[in-house]
């Protein structure tokens, strides 16, 4: 079980798929993956990962708080960009292994590229596939807000 009391522990399917427990269920990295969405527009922002901790955050703070893959530390979306996701609403799938957040994007954009969504490409069929960008325009300057 995750080291929180907000989780309910898992114990059967019936549980899982037919009651109002919530037993999310984390993988063998204890991540849970997680899409954000806009709750207006409904366009995906992007996908990211949570934690034990890092959801209990989300759900006790309403704002989205992920686990960063690459720097293994908590990650409060727009702690450094002022680009924040407020709680909308949060989703689980029938099985509990993955999370959909429905947001109010506030700032410029999701996407540490500047843009307003991570999904700015999408793929064209092809011998080799290839991309096209559908968001070329940035909403904001990453170097300017990142530091880089």
């Amino acid at each position: 079980m995750p080291p929180s009391n907000i989780f309910s522990e898992r114990k059967d399917k019936t549980q899982i798929e037919e009651s109002t427990d919530f037993a999310p269920k984390f993988d063998g990295d204890g991540l849970i993956p997680a899409m954000a969405f806009d709750a207006q527009s409904k366009e995906p922002l992007m996908l990211a990962y949570m934690n034990a901790e890092s959801l209990k955050m989300t759900i006790e703070l309403g704002e989205a708080v992920y686990w960063s893959r690459s720097r293994s530390e908590i990650w409060h979306k727009g702690k450094t960009s002022g680009h924040t996701q407020k709680i909308v609403e949060i989703r689980t799938d029938c099985d509990q292994d993955a999370l959909i957040l429905i947001v109010e994007q506030i700032g410029a954009g999701a996407c540490h590229t500047g843009r307003d969504s991570c999904f700015y490409r999408k793929i064209v069929p092809g011998t080799p596939a290839a991309l096209k960008f559908t968001q070329t325009d940035l909403s904001f300057d990453p170097d300017s807000v990142y530091k880089k």
